[in-house]
């Protein structure tokens, strides 16, 4: 055992963490207007003077668990009009395809219990270029790529910082931190550092007066007073000037209201830049505080300054630092050998450790009480009655306050709850409690509503996402027992039983015709459809949708397997497997048989599932677009072998009565009587001459493969875009491969091409099951019309290293999600820095969307794990695909 998996049988290790995010303005918890516009209620530019009510933000800040205190640090150039202490980026109005995060940083290391941390950002020496961002984005429509910080030419010269900024914990509460600054120009610059330390102000709101304090000790020494917590320190190893303030709002330049305090949350920025000698406290107190470092650096020099901050009085507080910082890199390369084992390419390792780090630098605080939010505070002004029904205002019961692992600590600053599934498959290789733990949260009852819907995002809890909690819980519960060489009932059976819930809300909430065809919106594939499926249809018509109905299918499976297992331990769940295998059934039915008419969404003319429109007349209308829509049926599989069936007689019992007496069912379910290799069943909603017309679709170059994965929308319609007219109304859908062209959904949604890391990742993982169950004789062509024949467990391994691709070397040396700006791909201070994006251009490979999406893209980390004939896995997963 490393001394890192040591740590982890310590939860006290994680209790201060980079738990701060990149940006809490512009975020719906933050936002008190009358009309829910929560862009323009707080801005970047306010953001200095604004004291929040919900979290903070910061670059590359760390805070306690419960956000009490919170440390980051600051820069100004000396040519900016604001100093830097948040990242910048465009809101969704600015954006030309919706936010946009205009700076360089990247997530370069991170253990578990965050005892060793690094990440790196890249400081302009020019005066930022906001308005040109702002502007030439403005002006750049919807047919170009953004204009991003490269584009404005202010790295051309050289002409800015590399900041490293590292952290080290000695002890839970004894951190240290490093910052290694380099000029990398030619020239001489000056930098002025400001390590920062405050409150998270709690004390404004009515509930609590209570106020702590920060002072100055001695020179050099920031003394930490605060009742719960046992920090008393924060130590500079440089000569500087202490700045205090308070984190307060000021009203005064809000407002133009009276300020309630003297030395305001802006304070250290207005005796900076206007030299206000007023706007910081003499008596060095206050909530807020700042080392000021001005520093001029020759070019091409290096400096590097040091800061302790902990729970003990030191004389020498530096001098066994570089010791510290020594061992604990140590013990996190010692972490990753293991967590590597089997991996023999460098760069793979370079990859997956990053990936690994940007899962774990996006832990967040995440503090939202609707109620509260809705009805206002104790001491604040009484929102307005427009309020109440402003969002989210059916959701009361959620009250959360705890650390979530984000999509992204910028753009998507608040969990999502089908992204969080992705993440915790990921997180589950590292730190399996901490997955556990995320899939448990969303179905606590203050964050389940109590009809059993699961929050989606906080910008609207209601809207509905892919039911892929199950999956994820049964994925994680393997790889755990794998890692820890035992089940964790307890947390499976917890999870399974709030789960009903939500499998019950969707049977009641999301079959509009109770005819297990199911609708949901979104459903997480935003505008992939001929028109927005949130919205009602008139005439009475609804949309039967095939990826709805299929991910129910999933679910249902996934349910089953889950009470399979639990009942080899209690044969209580015997009964509950029975449900969902009958239930999985019935929807498998449903797919072949909607509406009075038997109207199947298996289109027998094109050989590919669509969406559907019910007409009031109980016959349906195909969509015959061809999207992942038609490939999630491969998602609902389970393969069951007879030695899983002996085990659970009463199943196996009523399995076979169900089969025997409804055969109309049993031949929906892939010839349950065929066993496969050693005697294995298949429940599927695919037999086998369906699977393989899917993916003569899927595996065609001139359709849904692309060279670095599988597209979201057939390439068929670059030059033949999809149009039909319904009820007098023109639609239209084009293949674009990369940015979005439309406003619909915020601009930034574009599901309609690009390759998306999470479907692909299913795809795989399926490909991976029907191979378990088929013979290695079962072929396909691959690519469609090549005429070369592969096995589908070849064919998932060569999908996978399409995707791996996206971020490793190519023979060029160059790697591809970075292929738009050849200064990325060749410059040493920029090519090995790797940022995940959000999706992937369908042609050329490239970053698109939120650049550090790390949460779902982290899957790639998966990927890159060595398969189990590999490693040192027991035979249960060794003989299953699902394997860590």
């Amino acid at each position: 055992m490393t001394e890192e998996q040591k740590r982890l049988l310590d939860s006290n290790w994680k209790k201060y963490g980079p738990y701060v995010s990149n940006r809490e303005w512009g975020l719906v918890r933050e936002d008190y207007s009358a009309d829910g516009d929560a862009w323009d209620f707080t801005n970047y530019f306010s953001a200095e003077s604004y004291a929040y009510r919900w979290g903070e933000e910061g670059i590359c800040g760390i805070c306690d668990d419960k956000q009490l205190l919170v440390f980051s640090v600051g820069f100004w150039n000396k040519n900016d009009q604001i100093i830097k202490e948040r990242l910048f980026g465009l809101t969704n109005s600015q954006g030309n395809h919706g936010e946009d995060v205009k700076e360089y940083y990247y997530y370069l290391d991170n253990t578990p219990t965050h005892s060793y941390m690094k990440m790196l950002y890249k400081y302009p020496q020019n005066a930022f270029p906001y308005e040109d961002l702002i502007n030439k984005n403005a002006a750049a429509g919807k047919e170009n790529p953004e204009y991003e910080l490269i584009d404005t030419g202010i790295f051309d010269q050289n002409e800015y910082f590399d900041i490293f900024i590292e952290y080290v914990k000695n002890s839970p509460e004894d951190i240290l931190i490093k910052l290694t600054v380099t000029n990398k120009a030619n020239t001489k610059a000056s930098l002025v550092l400001l390590p920062t330390l405050w409150f998270r102000n709690t004390w404004s709101w009515g509930y609590d007066d209570y106020k702590p304090q920060l002072s100055l000790d001695k020179e050099n020494q920031i003394k930490i007073n605060h009742k719960d917590l046992n920090l008393k320190n924060l130590y500079s190893d440089t000569a500087a000037e202490a700045l205090f303030c308070d984190n307060e709002t000021n009203q005064k330049k809000i407002y133009h209201q009276a300020n309630t305090s003297k030395y305001c949350k802006d304070g250290i920025n207005d005796y900076l830049l206007n030299k206000s000698e007023s706007s910081i406290n003499p008596e060095k107190i206050g909530t807020k505080v700042a080392f000021k470092i001005d520093e001029n650096f020759e070019a091409l020099e290096t400096k590097v300054f040091e800061f302790r901050l902990c729970n003990e009085d030191f004389e020498k507080p530096f001098e066994d630092f570089e010791k510290l910082f020594k061992t604990r890199q140590n013990e996190a390369d010692e972490f990753y050998q293991d967590i590597q084992k089997g991996i023999e390419n460098e760069d793979e390792k370079l990859v997956q450790r990053q990936a690994f780090a940007g899962l774990l630098w996006s832990k967040q605080f995440y503090h939202y009480n609707v109620e509260k939010w809705l009805e206002g505070d104790p001491s604040q002004v009484r929102p307005p009655e427009s309020r109440k029904k402003i969002r989210n205002y059916d959701w009361k019961n959620l009250d959360g306050l705890n650390i979530i692992s984000m999509p992204d600590k910028w753009e998507y600053p608040w969990f999502a709850t089908w992204d969080l599934a992705f993440h915790a498959v990921s997180f589950a290789l590292i730190d399996s409690d901490f997955a556990k733990h995320q899939l448990k949260l969303l179905t606590l009852d203050w964050f389940m509503h109590p009809n059993g819907q699961l929050p989606a995002y906080e910008w609207n809890f209601s809207d509905v996402n892919p039911p892929v909690h199950a999956y994820a819980a049964f994925r994680v519960f393997k790889i755990d027992e794998t890692l820890n060489h035992k089940p964790d009932l307890e947390f499976l059976e917890a999870i399974f039983q709030k789960l009903l819930m939500n499998f019950t809300w969707w049977v009641n909430k999301k079959d509009f015709n109770g005819n297990n065809i199911f609708e949901g919106g979104f459903l997480g594939l935003d505008n992939i459809g001929v028109f927005d499926r949130n919205q009602k249809l008139p005439d009475g018509e609804s949309l039967e949708q095939a990826d709805g109905t299929s991910w129910m299918a999933m679910f249902a499976l996934n349910m089953m397997r889950i009470a399979m297992e639990l009942a080899l331990y209690n044969k209580v769940y015997e009964d509950m497997a029975t449900k969902f295998f009958e239930h999985f059934l019935s929807i498998a039915k449903a797919l072949d048989n909607m509406g009075e008419n038997n109207f199947s969404l298996w289109d027998e003319q094109d050989e590919f599932f669509y969406d559907a429109l019910s007409l009031k007349d109980g016959s349906g209308l195909f969509l015959r677009l061809r999207t992942i829509v038609g490939l999630i049926p491969m998602f609902a599989i389970e393969v069951i072998d007879d030695e899983m069936l002996e085990k659970l007689p009463k199943f196996k019992e009523r399995m076979q009565w169900v089969l025997d007496n409804k055969p109309e069912l049993a031949a929906l379910v892939s010839h349950w009587e065929v066993k496969g290799e050693d005697s294995k069943h298949l429940l599927s909603l695919l037999r086998g001459h369906r699977l393989k017309r899917l993916l003569f679709r899927m595996l065609d170059e001139k359709e849904f493969l692309g060279e670095f994965g599988i597209r979201a929308l057939s390439k068929e319609y670059e030059d033949q875009p999809f149009h039909i007219n319904l009820n007098g109304k023109d639609f239209c859908v084009k293949y674009l491969p990369a940015e979005s062209d439309s406003f619909m959904f915020g601009g930034n949604s574009n599901w309609r091409g690009p390759i998306w890391f999470p479907i692909n990742f299913l795809i795989i993982e399926s490909l991976q099951r029907f191979f378990f169950y088929y013979s290695p004789d079962f072929k396909v062509e691959y690519p469609t019309n090549s005429g070369n024949y592969y096995n589908l467990d070849e064919i998932a391994t060569s999908l996978g290293n399409r995707l791996k691709s996206i971020f490793l070397k190519g023979e060029d040396g160059k790697r591809v999600f970075n292929r738009q700006y050849p200064r990325f791909q060749e410059d040493p201070d920029f090519r090995d820095y790797i940022l995940f994006y959000e999706y992937f251009h369908g042609d050329t490979g490239r970053g698109v969307g939120a650049s550090h999406q790390t949460g779902w893209t982290a899957i790639v980390a998966k990927l890159l794990q060595p398969r189990l004939s590999q490693s040192k896995f027991d035979k249960e997963e060794l003989e299953s695909p699902r394997n860590i």
